[in-house]
């Protein structure tokens, strides 16, 4: 019985050092892999004026995160056909009391920057304030995933390369300029920092508004307060422009006849929910009026956005709404940062 107990535990020992193989080669061919792909990220980088020493010191250490590109597979897709839900559940979601508070301590206390950028730049500060409550509510959460790390997985794993791997080259030039690599954490993604900026994006145009000569957008209010209005005026807002006001619509609007005619390359779930551009002066002569006491301009041209269907509440919506769309491009968002601003103002 003891030979028979002996051979049968060195079966299952056999067993289990069979299984065990195939999943440490398994995992020597995925790391050797990662690591080939790297050395042609090292000469690429090298290419584009990246120095040796950087990469040498920043490369070896990379990981493959299995984590990010579970996260990155599970994001919706947004398929054509698939339905919107309704806005009003978003807006009572993320347009809170706490959150509307919380922004009216935050422009508050970066009230004399606030008034700084909006003279420098036109970017209101409530739509500052908004932005930053909106990514990291209010920079109380920035996300802790290694930038580099994730940057290097998504572009490895191969699914969105064309994105992440100028951003994986992005974040080492970001390194070699001299930003510490201890504070490059983010969203999963590789967004980082107060404003959320992708590292192609902070080395475009993250500012620095403390004058200390470094835009350091994970620590300074400041910094972050300039980078997003800098990333709002590279997006073409303009100044004394309201992002868009709410309005009644009645119930003979002949809606198709104001549909636009365009088909957007860009976003088409967002842009193709709203209508023909008109002006004020023509969007009143159809009935549709302020639901509020803001209004526009009666030269000022808008869109049309019922993003709840017809008898619910509406919009008309600026160039300036556009430039939010340009820092996420979704209408839920959009909305939200504009009311949220307009909450934050009151």
């Amino acid at each position: 019985m003891r030979i028979m107990t002996t051979i049968a535990c060195s079966a299952l020992a056999l067993v289990s050092i069979s299984a065990e193989v195939p999943i440490r080669d398994a995992r020597a061919q995925a790391n050797s892999s990662f690591e080939s792909y790297l050395q042609e990220v090292r000469e690429k980088a090298l290419r584009q004026g990246v120095r040796a020493q950087t990469l040498d010191q920043v490369l070896p250490g990379l990981t493959y995160n299995p984590r990010v590109v579970s996260l990155d597979q599970s994001q919706p897709g947004g398929s054509p056909n698939s339905a919107i839900p309704p806005f009003a559940p978003y807006q009572q979601r993320h347009i809170t009391p706490a959150r509307i508070e919380q922004g009216k301590a935050a422009y508050r206390r970066l009230i004399a920057k606030l008034i700084d950028v909006e003279r420098e730049t036109g970017v209101p500060g409530p739509i500052i304030m908004a932005i930053y409550g909106k990514e990291t509510n209010y920079g109380s959460y920035t996300g802790d995933f290694d930038i580099p790390r994730s940057l290097a997985t998504l572009a490895y794993e191969g699914r969105r390369r064309a994105l992440f791997e100028p951003e994986l080259l992005a974040v080492l030039k970001l390194i070699d300029n001299g930003v510490p690599q201890s504070v490059l954490k983010g969203s999963w993604a590789g967004a980082m920092g107060k404003p959320q900026f992708l590292p192609s994006v902070y080395l475009r145009l993250a500012k620095d508004g403390s004058g200390d000569g470094y835009a350091d957008i994970w620590g300074s209010e400041y910094d972050a307060v300039a980078s997003i209005a800098n990333y709002f005026v590279h997006s073409g807002w303009r100044r004394g422009e309201p992002w868009g006001i709410a309005v009644n619509v009645p119930s003979s609007l002949d809606r198709a006849a104001v549909e636009s005619k365009i088909v957007p390359t860009r976003c088409p779930r967002v842009f193709g929910r709203h209508s023909q551009w008109k002006s004020m002066k023509e969007w009143r002569a159809l009935g549709v009026v302020p639901a509020t006491g803001k209004n526009l301009e009666d030269g000022t041209m808008a869109t049309l956005l019922e993003p709840d269907g017809a008898g619910n509440r509406a919009y008309l919506l600026t160039g300036n709404y556009r430039v939010i769309l340009d820092y996420n491009c979704s209408n839920f968002y959009g909305l939200a940062v504009g009311l949220l601003a307009d909450e934050i103002r009151s």
